[in-house]
């Protein structure tokens, strides 16, 4: 399972969210999300999870199947 950045970068648009918020919401460094939406660093499923959960939207949404 890989987090498609694209996908979460337009799920963060569409809730008007900075990393700064989902970062909050989610429990997860600023650090980590921006290695994520940079490609740098690809997250463990759990993670995705919590992403998915923080922008209130399906696990599936996020990822490259």
């Amino acid at each position: 399972m890989k987090l498609d950045m694209q996908k979460m970068l337009l799920a963060m648009a569409v809730k008007c969210m900075t990393v700064g918020e989902l970062a909050e919401r989610s429990g997860i460094s600023r650090v980590a999300l921006t290695r994520f939406t940079t490609g740098k660093n690809n997250p463990k499923p759990a993670t995705i999870g919590k992403i998915a959960k923080a922008l209130g939207v399906p696990v599936e949404s996020l990822v490259d199947m």
